[in-house]
């Protein structure tokens, strides 16, 4: 027969072997994931002058279209789309995000071609398919209706 110590020691090492490595009937809840912004700020040329800029999370420029102005839609669809495409939410994010430096509010707005798109301080915001590399602000002005977003971009009303 072993001493009465050893007999407790033990089953107190089975115990608490069963508290740290067993299985639970409970559920621990998992935070969910910090969505990656949609939205950062960069420094860019934009006509000849040095300016802070907003982008996507890819790096490149966002451009806002003035007859969205006051529109409460988008107004860009077709051909206009396929040149501008819109910088849609990822389909897992409700609310989208932005880095600090990011000042405005971000929303989204429904795609005319699916999907939600981002907007900035009421824009619905674009990407221009001529613009090859971070840092490309070649949409600046065209047709003098397409504009690089800067962070104090006046609401949309």
């Amino acid at each position: 027969m072993r001493p009465l110590p050893f007999v407790l020691s033990a089953a107190a090492a089975g115990v608490l072997a069963m508290a740290c490595g067993g299985s639970s009937s409970g559920t621990a809840s998992t935070p969910a994931p910090t969505p990656m912004p949609v939205l950062k700020t960069a420094t860019a040329v934009v006509g000849g002058t040095t300016e802070t800029i907003l982008v996507g999370e890819n790096g490149m420029t966002l451009y806002y279209f003035t007859p969205d102005k006051g529109a409460g839609k988008v107004t860009c669809t077709g051909t206009c789309m396929s040149n501008w495409p819109p910088l849609l939410a990822p389909t897992d994010v409700t609310k989208p995000t932005a880095e600090k430096g990011v000042t405005g509010t971000l929303g989204t707005i429904a795609s005319p071609n699916g999907g939600l798109q981002v907007t900035y301080n009421g824009w619905p915001l674009y990407f221009w398919i001529k613009d090859a590399k971070p840092g490309d602000t070649t949409g600046q002005g065209v047709v003098g209706k397409w504009f690089v977003v800067p962070p104090d971009l006046p609401a949309n009303a």
